[in-house]
């Protein structure tokens, strides 16, 4: 097995190369932090497929979920095969395909109105409406940027990320109030959802206004992320219509396995349908 020194220069360039491959701004950030806590954590040491293998062990030490790491050693062996130390290179642990969902991290639908109310209580109009953007049509958080006013005009929007171009439609009564608050702040074309200075609002400033509700709205911190109100639209759509290939153009999925996984059920409700077999005398 190869020796090996990690540099800075060497992350650096790892995240030139995830950009040129067109990875979203969030999956770059994502690889380059976790590279940076492998290099932090070696301190100072030569890369060896060992000492990966042990930092795969640390982290299960230190109480991150299998997933997490999973994620965390995607990153790892990512740069590896960037650098050519494919013998560097860890398995992932091997997870057992989840039945149902924690639900202290499920958001239900009576919760996302809470947080809805919570914003709008708070003078908070561009949260609110960037909330129900997200929850109504599914889009990431990476994807806000192609709400734009031409977009809400014609009730659709052309989204590419990840080498990949799709077409969302939008609500009509959305759109009505997407130009409304265009209008109020003086947006003629382009991003609806800008900052002060006229940027789009990232998503970190997004995470953090969400993280700021939660005491208002009476929701557990846990549940609110961005990420969460597309789950719950894919929810709510199955339920209305039990079309999972539908779902799956609509999330921008390749994968139906993908979609499920969106919409797996609480373990609550998980209980309530084994109750409802009737099997205990």
């Amino acid at each position: 097995m190869g020796k090996y020194k990690l540099t800075a220069q060497q992350i650096a360039a790892y995240g030139r190369h995830l950009h040129a491959e067109e990875r979203s701004p969030g999956t770059i950030e994502k690889y380059l932090r976790d590279g940076r806590a492998f290099v932090c954590w070696l301190q100072g040491r030569d890369v060896t497929k060992e000492l990966a293998a042990e930092w795969k062990g640390h982290l299960q030490e230190q109480g991150y979920a299998p997933v997490s790491i999973n994620s965390m050693l995607a990153a790892l062996n990512g740069l590896f095969r960037f650098l050519g130390w494919e013998d560097c290179r860890v398995k992932f642990l091997r997870i057992q395909r989840r039945a149902f969902r924690d639900s202290c991290r499920e958001l239900t639908r009576s919760e996302y109105q809470r947080l809805l109310s919570a914003a709008r209580g708070a003078g908070k109009e561009r949260l609110a409406l960037l909330m129900e953007t997200i929850c109504a049509t599914g889009i990431r958080v990476s994807e806000v940027q192609y709400i734009t006013v031409e977009a809400a005009r014609q009730g659709r929007s052309e989204i590419s990320l990840k080498g990949k171009i799709r077409t969302i439609l939008l609500p009509g009564k959305l759109c009505r109030k997407l130009l409304q608050y265009a209008q109020k702040q003086k947006t003629a074309s382009g991003a609806i959802f800008r900052t002060r200075s006229g940027k789009s609002v990232s998503r970190r400033q997004i995470w953090a206004e969400l993280k700021g509700l939660c005491r208002d709205a009476g929701v557990e911190p846990q549940k609110v992320f961005p990420h969460n109100f597309r789950h719950l639209f894919a929810t709510v759509f199955y339920k209305s219509c039990k079309d999972i290939v539908r779902l799956a153009d609509l999330l921008g999925h390749t994968s139906i396995e993908t979609t499920r996984i969106y919409l797996i059920t609480s373990g609550a409700e998980h209980v309530r349908q084994l109750e409802r077999l009737g099997l205990v005398s």
